[in-house]
């Protein structure tokens, strides 16, 4: 079973950390077993519609002296097409989507950035004032 390393990040401020192996864009929640707390702890159910995104990260520590570049490479080819996101509490995201249509209740976003602590992030369109093709 695949384990995925996320950072589940409410739309009023709060992060969860840990352990998925039931995340699915198509359904209304999926299990997080928190990485704080006690050993053992029972995961979590996670209601997608009380989130802003699931980031699947490298490592939950990040590197705080990193700033990620908000920008694409010109050097190098993209796969899918660019997009920037806006989140309603102004957070910003850039990078390329295969799966964004109007309508859904979300979509996959890989980060501009390829030294980014997050390897794909899925974004809740709900969470989100402006999406656009760049």
């Amino acid at each position: 079973m695949i384990q995925n390393k996320v950072v589940a990040r409410y739309q009023d401020g709060r992060v969860m950390k840990g352990i998925t192996n039931d995340f699915m864009p198509t359904k209304e929640l999926f299990h997080l077993a928190p990485t704080e707390g006690s050993a053992g702890a029972k995961p979590e159910a996670i209601s997608m519609k009380l989130l802003k995104a699931v980031f699947f990260v490298k490592d939950y520590a990040g590197n705080a002296e990193y700033h990620e570049t908000k920008e694409f490479d010109s050097d190098k080819p993209v796969q899918g097409r660019k997009i920037k996101v806006v989140f309603n509490d102004g957070e910003m995201l850039l990078g390329t989507t295969q799966g964004y249509q109007p309508g859904r209740p979300g979509f996959f976003l890989i980060p501009s950035d390829p030294k980014s602590n997050c390897d794909r992030c899925f974004v809740i369109s709900a969470a989100a004032r402006e999406i656009s093709f760049v």
